[in-house]
């Protein structure tokens, strides 16, 4: 079974979503209800594959995913919501995200693609930050730390999902995830898949064979920055709420680039697994042992201290550091190992 997860990981989250039918997950114990971990599961992986274009295709270290996620969130937010005179609908909404967020990614590229390595993080993680104030300050747009709701659901052939239509959501979320996995395949075998391994293995190199270097980084970070402001728009969506700003923290990021780490940098398919992995830790591990130690709903100091998911950073961290030493190049490695 480990396997067949290891080889196949979306396979194993489909067959994972038969779970999620009518009257079967309500059939199971509470703690192998996991229909709404799964989702989250593909939710952080979207963000993933466009982090994995970025860092693992092009080499450049990204800290500001949670920060294009926001902008994906806010943006749906305000061109759907009620309280706003757009109300453009769920489907051109999704479409809105992606290209606001897809723009954030270029203008943040334009000053800061010359800089590599630790010095391109810090802008990032910079960036991040700044994202966060201005959604809190700016309330008179973003109503603050209130959050904007109610957002609307999906409507499919007439029909209205919500919150409580779990196998329907599944599915839904299923269906964007494997279309974002087609696109990021196509794009890794593209011409411009090609330049951005060029220039994650040697940018001199690449630039004597007469790519420009500027343009495809640019691109690469327009690209990331749409996958995570699309996945922002399905959390927003599912949630009917875009939450508090402090919600798109710096921890968030640090979660997504775990997640590519885990699973291999520049794989694919270690995208997904690594979600499963480092979000399944996350939202169903720690909580169901919270649960099971009678810890997730006591504020006494020993509850505090025993209770699993505030260990959360520390398990992470631990995560991270076996990985770059039993294993650095991720659980099923990079996919490019014949284009070196």
């Amino acid at each position: 079974m480990l396997q067949l997860i290891k080889r196949y990981p979306l396979f194993a989250l489909l067959c994972a979503g038969l779970l999620t039918l009518p009257g079967w997950e309500q059939a199971l114990p509470a703690a192998l209800q996991i229909s709404g971990s799964l989702r989250t599961v593909f939710i952080f992986a979207i963000i993933g594959l466009g982090l994995n274009v970025v860092t693992g295709m092009c080499g450049l270290l990204n800290l500001g995913s949670a920060g294009f996620m926001a902008i994906g969130v806010y943006s749906y937010a305000i061109l759907t919501s009620s309280i706003y005179p757009f109300q453009i609908g769920f489907w051109p909404g999704l479409l809105a995200a992606m290209l606001c967020a897809a723009a954030s990614g270029l203008m943040l590229g334009l000053p800061a693609i010359r800089l590599r390595g630790d010095y391109l993080a810090i802008v990032t993680l910079g960036f991040g930050e700044i994202v966060q104030d201005l959604l809190r300050n700016l309330d008179g747009i973003t109503k603050g730390t209130q959050g904007i709701n109610p957002l609307p659901y999906p409507s499919l052939f007439g029909y209205t999902l919500s919150s409580a239509d779990h196998s329907a959501w599944y599915y839904l979320l299923a269906t964007v995830l494997a279309a974002t996995l087609w696109i990021s395949y196509n794009l890794e075998h593209s011409r411009h898949g090609r330049m951005w391994f060029a220039i994650r293995e040697d940018e001199l190199a690449a630039r004597s064979m007469g790519i420009y270097i500027v343009r495809a980084k640019l691109l690469a970070f327009s690209c990331s920055a749409a996958f995570a402001g699309l996945a922002g728009a399905l959390w927003a969506s599912y949630f009917s709420s875009t939450g508090e700003p402090g919600n798109y923290d710096f921890n968030l990021s640090v979660l997504v680039l775990c997640i590519i780490i885990v699973g291999g940098l520049s794989s694919i398919r270690g995208v997904v697994l690594g979600s499963i992995i480092m979000v399944g830790i996350n939202s169903i591990v720690l909580d169901r042992l919270a649960r099971f130690l009678g810890t997730s709903d006591s504020s006494s100091a020993a509850a505090i201290f025993l209770s699993p998911t505030n260990w959360k950073y520390m398990i992470f961290g631990l995560v991270l550091i076996l990985m770059m030493r039993f294993r650095p190049e991720g659980i099923l490695g990079p996919t490019t190992q014949g284009r070196r």
